[in-house]
């Protein structure tokens, strides 16, 4: 088996489907087809089984798995090991975030790199789930969870906090609410529990057993503008939400925190593109 045709079958088995892969791989899906086709033929097994909720591995695929990892670990460490040594300042920077922290300071940053650098080109995804720097699915991320891999590298960017708001309008025809007794009588907005689970539990500290859910979302920015349209009381970063005219701190002298985190993977860190990017990101802050 090449690296090619295992990289194929490993995104069909991470996937379920031929489209999902393809995606996944920037190729057609037909192509995709063929492809496994062929790594079948060539074999003389059937590595899944077609079935309507999508492609499932046979024993002799998920036998297959152990030994195409494998594989992708050396490609990918090859790839990494080959970049970490290239000193241009050009070429693609694959960075992860949020959508909060891309809009309030990491597209800043980049605008900064990009014209200071403008060969390099920036790939930019916001998501909230974990982005895999080991498989290459970003060179640079941006978190609020520390990773414990000792294969990456971490830099702490600054620690913030989050405080409760609502709007005026909510205020006035729900009134204030009442420290400690759970938020009772009031709607709150909050993450899906794939996102932030806490918040199924607490909002910015308080316990929210007593509040009724008007929404759950799975995007900081979708937070924001919730509590924006009037649906609720929502924790939001005091960064951001202070200075939205639309929004009004619920019980200022009551804070949580979180922190920010700039992680790469060890064997770019010698990458001068990736560590332009770094530095851009880094600069935004003060000194620690």
């Amino acid at each position: 088996m090449d690296w090619d045709n295992a990289r194929i079958f490993l995104a069909i088995h991470r996937k379920g489907t031929l489209r999902s892969a393809a995606a996944l791989l920037d190729i057609d899906q037909a192509t995709v087809g063929r492809r496994l086709n062929a790594l079948e033929k060539s074999l003389g097994v059937r590595l899944f089984l077609r079935t309507p909720s999508g492609y499932m591995a046979t024993p002799a695929g998920e036998l297959a798995v152990d030994a195409a990892e494998k594989m992708e670990q050396a490609a990918l460490q090859f790839q990494r090991q080959t970049l970490g040594v290239d000193n241009r300042l050009s070429g693609v920077v694959r960075v992860a975030t949020s959508d909060t922290m891309a809009s309030h300071f990491v597209i800043d940053a980049m605008r900064r790199l990009h014209e200071q650098h403008p060969d390099i080109r920036i790939v930019l995804t916001t998501s909230t789930d974990i982005t895999s720097l080991t498989r290459r699915e970003a060179d640079l991320a941006v978190r609020t969870l520390k990773p414990t891999s000792p294969d990456l590298i971490t830099r702490h960017l600054v620690r913030r906090n989050m405080g409760l708001y609502a709007t005026a309008a909510y205020l006035k025809r729900r009134g204030t609410p009442v420290p400690g007794n759970g938020l009772a009588g009031h709607d709150i907005v909050i993450y899906q529990p794939g996102v932030a689970y806490r918040h199924q539990e607490k909002i910015c500290l308080e316990p929210v057993h007593n509040a009724r859910v008007a929404m759950e979302v799975n995007s900081g920015l979708a937070l924001l503008e919730a509590a924006r349209q009037g649906l609720g009381i929502t924790e939001l970063p005091c960064h951001m939400a202070d200075k939205d005219r639309a929004l009004v701190r619920v019980w200022p002298e009551r804070s949580d925190q979180y922190d920010v985190w700039l992680v790469m993977h060890a064997d770019l860190s010698r990458s001068a593109r990736v560590r332009a990017a770094a530095d851009a990101i880094i600069a935004t802050f003060p000194e620690q």
